[in-house]
C-alpha cells in the first residue's frame, strides 16, 4: 500500500493571500443562496470528528463566516443528512474505483494491477485508503482536506475527469458565481489528485468531438469541413476517421474537388495521409481564407465563438450528446473565453447533468433536455451573445 501523499509546496511568491473572516464574508455575498450562521469552532470540530477528515484552513474560515443553504448542491454541514454527507465525501474515491472497474483505470502510484477484476478492486480500495480526501464545496467541486493548509485549488471532479476549477477558494467563488478571475496562477497541490490534472485520464479537450454526421445538403457538408478546420485552429484533433467520413459525406452530396475522392477513399492503412488531403480539400473549396484570425486579446476568440455556435447546433439537431456538448462548451468555450455570463446558464445545466446529486432530483433525460433548451435559447439570440 502506498503511504499518504503529501501536498506539494508552492513557492511563496505563488501563494495566494490567506482568507480572512472579512474576505470570506465578501465571498458569501457573491453567492446567490441563503446564507445561514457560520459554523462555530465546536461545530467544525464535530463534523471533522464524525466523518474522520479535516477541513483545509481556508475552507474552515469560509464555513465559519456563513453556511450557504437552500440548494442541494451546497452540503449542509450543520443539519444535513449524515448519509448524504458521507456519500458526498466518498464520491471522488468511488468515482476513481468506478473507472478502475469499468474503464481500465490504474493509478501509476499503486502497486501493479492484479489480473482478476475483483482483486484489482480490492487493491485499489486499499490503496485509496491513504489518499488525502477531497471535501465537497459545491456540487462536484472539491477542496483537499488538509488541516492547517491554505491555497489549494478547487477541483471539479466527475470520476477521473478532474480539472482545476478555481486556483484557490477565493478564485473559485469569483469564477463560479461572478465570472471573474482572481488572477492567481494555477497549480496542483496534492500528488494523487494532481495526476489527473497534470496529464492523467481526465477530460482531454483536444480529443475529437464525438458528433454524428449531420449533413444532408452540399452546403452543410462544406460547413462541416470548415468547422473541423476551425477546431484544428484551437488545438483540437479531428480523427482520420472523421476527416474521411466528412469527405465521403461531401462526395455523396455532390461536392466536387480534385482531392475529395482521394480523401473519401482512404483505407485504414492510409490514415496518415488524411491530414494532408484534408488541407488540399480546404484549399480547393476556398475555405482557407474564410477561417477566423487571432486578432483579439483572448486567444482565438472568434474561432471559439464559432465553435460554440456549431456545438450548440449539433446539440439541438441531435448530432452531439447534450452532456458531451455541454462539457465541450464549458471547457473550450466558457472557460477559454473568460467565462462570459451569457454561457453561464448552459454551463450550469451541463454541471447538473454531470452531478450525481442533481441526478437524484430529476432524471438524466430531464437534465439533458435542459441543456438542449438552453442551446436553443442561445441560438435564437444575437451572436456572439452579449458578454454582460
Amino acid at each position: 500500500m502506498t503511504t499518504p501523499h503529501p501536498s506539494s509546496p508552492a513557492s511563496p511568491c505563488s501563494m495566494p493571500p490567506q482568507l480572512t473572516p472579512e474576505g470570506a464574508r465578501v465571498l458569501l455575498r457573491m453567492i446567490p443562496a441563503e446564507i445561514g450562521p457560520g459554523l462555530s469552532e465546536a461545530e467544525l470540530d464535530a463534523v471533522e470528528a464524525l466523518f474522520g477528515f479535516g477541513f483545509s484552513a481556508d475552507h474552515r474560515v469560509f464555513l465559519a463566516a456563513g453556511l450557504p443553504l437552500g440548494s442541494p448542491s451546497w452540503p449542509d454541514w450543520r443539519d444535513g443528512d449524515p448519509d448524504d454527507l458521507a456519500h458526498r465525501l466518498s464520491g471522488p474515491v468511488e468515482g476513481v474505483l468506478f473507472d478502475v472497474e469499468h474503464n481500465g483505470f490504474w493509478h501509476p502510484d499503486w502497486s501493479p494491477r492484479p489480473a482478476e477484476l475483483s482483486e484489482a478492486l480490492r487493491v485499489a480500495r486499499a490503496e485509496s485508503a491513504s489518499i488525502p480526501p477531497l471535501i465537497p464545496v459545491y456540487g462536484h467541486r472539491y477542496l483537499p482536506g488538509t488541516p492547517g493548509e491554505w491555497g489549494h485549488p478547487v477541483l471539479s471532479v466527475v470520476q477521473t475527469d478532474i480539472i482545476i476549477y478555481g486556483n484557490d477558494l477565493t478564485d473559485y467563488v469569483r469564477h463560479e458565481f461572478t465570472g471573474r478571475s482572481g488572477g492567481v496562477s494555477s497549480r496542483t497541490t496534492v500528488d494523487f489528485w494532481a495526476h489527473f490534472v497534470d496529464g492523467g485520464p481526465g477530460i482531454d479537450i483536444t480529443a475529437p468531438t464525438p458528433y454524428a454526421p449531420y449533413a444532408v445538403t452540399a452546403q452543410e457538408a462544406v460547413e462541416c469541413f470548415r468547422m473541423l478546420a476551425v477546431e484544428r485552429i484551437v488545438g483540437r484533433r479531428p480523427s482520420p476517421d472523421q476527416l474521411i467520413e466528412a469527405g465521403l459525406t461531401a462526395l455523396l452530396l455532390d461536392v466536387e474537388t480534385e482531392s475529395l475522392p482521394l480523401l473519401a477513399g482512404l483505407t485504414r492503412s492510409e490514415h496518415a495521409r488524411a491530414d494532408g488531403l484534408f488541407e488540399r480539400v480546404l484549399g480547393e473549396l476556398g475555405l482557407v481564407d474564410t477561417l477566423p484570425a487571432d486578432d483579439s486579446g483572448l486567444p482565438w476568440e472568434a474561432a471559439r465563438w464559432e465553435l460554440v455556435r456549431w456545438w450548440l447546433r449539433l446539440i439541438v439537431n441531435g448530432s452531439l450528446a447534450p452532456g458531451a456538448g455541454g462539457d465541450l462548451i464549458t471547457y473550450e468555450g466558457w472557460g477559454a473565453l473568460d467565462r462570459p455570463r451569457a454561457l453561464r446558464p448552459l454551463v450550469d445545466a451541463a454541471d447538473a447533468h454531470d452531478d450525481r446529486f442533481s441526478v437524484r432530483a430529476g432524471s438524466r433525460e430531464q437534465l439533458a433536455a435542459a441543456i438542449v433548451a438552453e442551446a436553443e435559447r442561445l441560438l435564437a439570440g444575437p451572436w456572439p451573445p452579449p458578454r454582460d
